[in-house]
């Protein structure tokens, strides 16, 4: 009796022991700083900023690192260097799954979700803004040519090749984008777009923007949620063909850290659905142009939704 007496108690103490073990290192799980990788161009600094301040705000710490390249970034996840990042489906589909038949954003976001899951990587909500390529033009101009769509300027650039070569209508593209696979030649072709080489001025992709805004070319290749779109009053056209792929950014957590940290996700869902297009391309404006800390930027940003 004695002996069964014993054992019981022995039970008991060990099952309350290792209850206690596994609650507290719950709680230093819970208190382990989630290190977080961002990109080098300023809306992943915002990201970063606005990131870290809700997620304190929530009880995390967090330990950004900022300026990792996207591979390096990607690589350091799937060894379990990083816990989280911002990531764009585009980029998961086309860099990291090599994927490049065309999609619309929910499909790009569902194929990603379940190829990076066999790798412990969740993707939660992602955010509305489409951080991908279009062309624009100057808003006024655009606006008296009943611009609005990649197809209407397309009609526009034939006929004025058709019936005033003199005056042909030139586009500013970056470089990388004439020479790549998957740049000029593929959407020439989704378009029917023909193209004299005097219309295609290659530049630096951060001059297209002046470009298009100081009239040296009719239309741009940019990028649509760069503050200088707001900045420079320029005209973002619609993909009427989709041809440019969704880049939706979403946050990217490994399983293992979601499950270490209760809350975690439910958290980063609640900021995801604020970042619209409109709101990271004020924000990117007064970074880059009107020249905001983007620490500063994130705070009055969720100051704004009463998140601070």
């Amino acid at each position: 009796m004695g002996k069964t007496h014993n054992l019981t108690r022995w039970v008991k103490h060990t099952a309350l022991a290792l209850a206690a073990t596994l609650a507290i290192s719950q709680t230093a799980a819970a208190a382990t700083p989630i290190v977080m990788a961002t990109k080098s161009f300023t809306e992943q600094h915002i990201l970063s900023a606005m990131t870290v301040l809700w997620l304190q705000k929530k009880g995390f710490q967090v330990l950004p690192k900022t300026n990792i390249a996207t591979t390096i970034g990607r690589n350091a996840m799937i060894n379990k260097q990083i816990d989280m990042t911002w990531e764009y489906t585009g980029t998961s589909l086309i860099i990291f799954n090599h994927i490049n038949k065309p999609m619309s954003s929910e499909e790009a976001y569902k194929t990603v979700k379940q190829l990076d899951a066999k790798l412990g990587l969740v993707w939660l909500d992602p955010a509305p803004m489409n951080n991908t390529y279009a062309f624009a033009m100057q808003r006024a101009r655009a606006d008296k040519e009943g611009i609005s769509t990649m197809s209407q300027l397309v009609a526009k650039l034939e006929q004025v090749r058709k019936t005033d070569p003199d005056h042909n209508w030139k586009l500013g593209l970056d470089l990388e984008f004439s020479g790549r696979s998957d740049g000029l030649k593929p959407l020439q072709k989704a378009y029917n777009m023909p193209l004299d080489r005097p219309q295609i001025r290659q530049m630096d992709p951060g001059l297209v923007y002046n470009a298009v805004r100081d009239g040296f070319v009719d239309a741009g290749l940019i990028y649509t949620t760069d503050g200088r779109v707001k900045g420079f009053e320029l005209k973002v056209l619609e993909d009427d063909k989709h041809f440019f792929p969704s880049y939706n950014v979403t946050p990217v957590v490994r399983q293992d850290v979601l499950e270490s940290h209760p809350g975690l996700d439910t958290a980063l869902n609640q900021l995801s659905p604020l970042i619209t297009d409109e709101a990271i391309t004020e924000m990117n404006k007064r970074v880059d142009i009107d020249h905001q800390s983007p620490q500063q930027v994130a705070r009055d940003f969720l100051k704004s939704k009463n998140m601070l």
